[in-house]
C-alpha cells in the first residue's frame, strides 16, 4: 500500500511503531522495520552514548529505514538530538515540547522530523517549524495523553495543515489503519499492539495482562498534575488515584510512580509497576511476531479499503 507516508519514508506498509519508553529498544524497533513498517526506538531519558548503541544495533540487524523518537523535556535531548546526526538516522519522531530548536541541525542532515501531537495548535506549530509530517495522537493511547479522541482530533489536524498525518490512538488491527485512512491520515502509528510482539523485551507478566485486557481496564492517573498518563488498572494506580483525590503533593505522587515503568517492562511487576497500555489493550489476544502482526493489518486494512477478498 503506497501513500504520502509510505513514499517520504521509503518504507513498505503505512505503520509506523510507537517509540515506548523502556519498550521501543532495538529488537523491536529491527523487527518492525525488517516487516516493512517503520521501527522507531524510544530514546526516552537514556543517555546519549546508549542511544548510539541502539541506533547501531538496529543497523546490524536491518537495512530498511528507522527512526528514533526524542522526549524532548529529557535533558539530555540536546546531545541525543546530535547522535541522531552523526549516525545517520533518516527519522525523528518528537514527543513532550517543540522540536523547534533542532530543526536546522535535523533538517541539514536531510532527516525527516515527525512530531506527536494532541492538538490542531500543535499540528499548526510544527508545520510552521518544518515539519514533514505530524501524528495526531488521541486520548485512547497509553502513556502521555492529550484530551482530544482519535476521531475527533485527526481530520480536524487533516484539516488544519498541509503535511501528511499520522493517526495514533485506539488503533490495534486492519479496521482501525482503514477507519485512519478514511479520516484522511496517511499511516498510523501503534503502540500498545506491538508490545505483545514475540520479539518485544517486555515482561511475559506485562505482555499477558495486555492480552487478558478488557475494554474498560484502563485509567488515567496524574489528571490534576497536568499529565496525565494512560495504564492498566492495578494496585499502583488505585494507591495514585486515591492519594491524587486526598489532594497529596506532586512530590508523593512521584515517589509512587518512581521507575515504575521499568519494574513492569523489565520485572513483571503487574501489582506495582505502571502498565502502560491503551484502551485498545482489550482487542489484543494473541502475541505474534511482527512480521506476523503487519501482515495480518495490512491484509485486513486493504481488503476494507478495496473490497479485496479476505
Amino acid at each position: 500500500m503506497k501513500t504520502e507516508i509510505t513514499e517520504l519514508l521509503g518504507i513498505e506498509y503505512p505503520i509506523i511503531q510507537g517509540g515506548m519508553a523502556w519498550v521501543a529498544e532495538y529488537h523491536l524497533a529491527s523487527a518492525v522495520s525488517e516487516a516493512g513498517g517503520l521501527g522507531i526506538i524510544g530514546a526516552a531519558s537514556a543517555p546519549p552514548e546508549v542511544v548510539r548503541e541502539q541506533i547501531r544495533k538496529v543497523k546490524e540487524r536491518t537495512e530498511k529505514p528507522f527512526g528514533v523518537n526524542v522526549m524532548l523535556m529529557n535533558p539530555n535531548a540536546p546531545e541525543v538530538a546530535q547522535v541522531i546526526v552523526e549516525e545517520g538516522v533518516k527519522v525523528v519522531t518528537t514527543g513532550a515540547g517543540n522540536p523547534a530548536k533542532f530543526m536546522p541541525m535535523w533538517k541539514e542532515a536531510g532527516i525527516k522530523v515527525i512530531p506527536v501531537v494532541a492538538s490542531v495548535a500543535m499540528a499548526r506549530m510544527m508545520e510552521k517549524a518544518g515539519a514533514d509530517a505530524v501524528v495526531a495522537e488521541g486520548t485512547e493511547s497509553g502513556g502521555h495523553i492529550g484530551s482530544a479522541t482519535t476521531m475527533t482530533l485527526v481530520p480536524q489536524v487533516v484539516d488544519a495543515v498541509k503535511i501528511p498525518v499520522i493517526a495514533a490512538g485506539g488503533i490495534g488491527d486492519g479496521r482501525g489503519l482503514a477507519a485512519a485512512m478514511m479520516l484522511g491520515a496517511k499511516a498510523v502509528q501503534m503502540g500498545t499492539r506491538f508490545v505483545v510482539a514475540k520479539e518485544s523485551i517486555v515482561h511475559e507478566n506485562y505482555k499477558e495482562r495486555i492480552i487478558k485486557a478488557k475494554d474498560i481496564d484502563s485509567e488515567v492517573t496524574g489528571r490534576s498534575t497536568g499529565h496525565p498518563i494512560r495504564v492498566l488498572r492495578n494496585h499502583m494506580t488505585r494507591e495514585y488515584l486515591k492519594m491524587e483525590a486526598e489532594g497529596v503533593s506532586l512530590e508523593e505522587l512521584e515517589v509512587l510512580t518512581l521507575g515504575s515503568l521499568r519494574k513492569a517492562v523489565m520485572d513483571g511487576d503487574v501489582v506495582n509497576g505502571s502498565l502502560m497500555a491503551g484502551q485498545i489493550a482489550g482487542l489484543i489476544k494473541k502475541e505474534q511476531t511482527c512480521k506476523e502482526m503487519i501482515e495480518e493489518i495490512m491484509q485486513e486494512a486493504e481488503g476494507l479499503l478495496y473490497n479485496k477478498e479476505k
